[in-house]
């Protein structure tokens, strides 16, 4: 799809080629994007996205690749070392991991490197007030000397974005950018869109969330394997279209369904409440209960902030200071102070963010599987290593990890198969209940797939579930029933039958308030 007017072409693309030791990252890349349009990218993890948006913001130079970029007219050359040229030409990035010193402040943050000066003292001044003017412009009621670390993860991403913004783009990169933003700030981040298309500035849209598109983009472009499969008028495709052009065949439903049938009660939690560990006198929890029973799938819906992850961990034993309330396994009461003690228990938990708390990145698949069952494979000082490796084999093929083999470094891996590598470590603990805390955030359609059938299998074989989501149609695709958490207590467990969007969005907001036990 072409323009018929080349000057209304701000950036262009010609045969884009990018490799890696084993792996074709780009083939023949080309791509035409609109001035002052939004301009929609997908793919599945690993189709290409990510080393093309390096590309253009200077990550990976010139030289390191073939094919050439246009843009604004210009042939575009960036040298090594450029991220900083990409941006005084006017393209700018927001990754989806964010880039913030949590030390510093807002307005620290969005200077950073570039502090006007008056002699040789920082104008402190000028820095807050350039930055109220800029959050006020786009609506965000941002604490300007507010120190980052104390905002939230959906603030923190506005912050990113104000910082990108702050550079004066032509081309602005967004990477994710709604992926740990409430539906308010989703709605925000939208009306700062239109705003800067209604400015002239192009932006290139990468999400997971397929009806993002449908809000927001102009065009689409779709890729897969590391080439354009097709790019088209937001208008002339639709969702199941997408989906199946981006994993090369139909797929029949979002959500496979399972053969589940849940047994007796495993977990029982009862007026739980707890404290921050970092700040005592902030009560997170306020009253939890909820049971879990065998081989179900138990959802966890609420909105940010409402305590879900708070409640997990808790249970886990790496957070809350619990003040009052009880927790029973099998009928037994029992105080968890510890991952470790978790874990003795058969409580497993997959973290909210792989990269932070699931993986360490630099290590290989094996190790990253075997780090918290060592226990099972060493004696006295050493470990057996033909049977820690056995055992991750096992998982590597049985979760379809997409890998040369179990010595391939995390770090290296998409989204998906990072995913599949933490709940492969977790499976490896045998654990009876397996906490799930959005367990396909940043990951594509076909592997969400892939892990939907996994928790069915899993389920089936009578492993208890209990799975966080911030998308409400995960919960009701997934879910036997959904307990709704709102202003950090439970507020009532619905079986799936009488779950809807609505009745969920009503208790996790508070207009429906009700004080049941399940």
């Amino acid at each position: 799809m072409a323009p018929t007017n080349q000057n209304d072409i701000i950036l262009k693309l010609n045969k884009l080629t990018k490799a890696f030791p084993g792996v074709l990252a780009l083939r023949d890349v080309s791509l035409e994007v609109i001035r002052g349009h939004i301009h929609g990218l997908c793919g599945e993890n690993g189709a290409g996205k990510s080393t093309l948006m390096k590309i253009l913001a200077g990550v990976y130079p010139h030289g390191t690749f073939e094919g050439s970029m246009e843009f604004d007219g210009s042939e575009l050359k960036l040298e090594a070392g450029s991220i900083r040229q990409a941006r005084e030409l006017g393209i700018a990035i927001v990754y989806q991991e964010l880039t913030l010193v949590p030390q510093l402040t807002v307005g620290e943050n969005i200077f950073l490197g570039k502090e006007p000066h008056k002699g040789f003292s920082i104008e402190w001044d000028r820095i807050y007030s350039e930055t109220g003017a800029l959050l006020d412009r786009y609506g965000l009621d941002i604490d300007p000397r507010a120190p980052v670390r104390t905002l939230g993860v959906g603030q923190m991403q506005m912050v990113e974005i104000a910082k990108a913004l702050a550079e004066d783009a032509k081309v602005l990169i967004l990477d994710e950018p709604t992926s740990a933003l409430s539906e308010a700030e989703v709605d925000r981040l939208m009306d700062i869109l239109r705003t800067l298309k209604s400015h002239g500035v192009t932006c290139l849209y990468i999400s997971h969330k397929l009806e993002e598109f449908f809000r927001i983009t102009d065009e689409i472009t779709v890729m897969r394997d590391g080439q354009v499969v097709r790019t088209a008028p937001t208008k002339s495709v639709d969702q199941a279209t997408l989906v199946q052009l981006m994993v090369g065949r139909a797929m029949t439903e979002r959500f496979p369904k399972g053969d589940r049938r849940a047994g007796g009660i495993v977990l029982s939690v009862r007026g739980l409440r707890a404290n921050d560990p970092h700040r005592r006198e902030r009560e997170v929890l306020k009253g939890v209960d909820f049971d879990l029973r065998r081989g179900e799938i138990l959802g966890i819906a609420g909105l940010m902030g409402s305590g879900r992850t708070e409640l997990v961990t808790t249970l886990f034993g790496e957070y809350g200071n619990v003040t009052a309330g009880t927790i029973e396994l099998d009928g037994q009461a029992v105080t968890i102070r510890s991952a470790r003690q978790a874990i003795d228990m058969g409580i497993s938990l997959v973290p909210e963010d792989r990269k932070q708390m699931g993986l360490v990145l630099p290590q290989s698949i094996l190790k990253n599987m075997s780090l918290p069952n060592l226990d099972r494979f060493s004696s006295l000082l050493t470990i057996n290593v033909p049977a820690e490796l056995q055992e991750t084999l096992n998982y590597f093929s049985s979760l379809l990890i997409k890998a040369n083999d179990a010595f391939t470094v995390v770090n290296t891996l998409s989204g998906g198969n990072q995913q599949k590598v933490v709940i492969a470590k977790w499976l490896m603990s045998k654990p009876r209940i397996l906490i799930l805390d959005d367990p396909t955030r940043g990951i594509d359609v076909g592997a969400k797939y892939e892990i939907y059938k996994l928790m069915n299998q899993l389920a089936e074989a009578g492993i208890s579930i209990i799975m966080i989501s911030s998308e409400l149609e995960e919960v009701l695709g997934m879910s036997d029933r959904v307990m709704v958490m709102w202003a950090g207590k439970s507020n009532g467990t619905l079986d799936i039958k009488d779950a809807t969007q609505e009745t969920l969005m009503a208790r996790a907001t508070g207009v429906v308030q009700e004080n049941t036990r399940s």
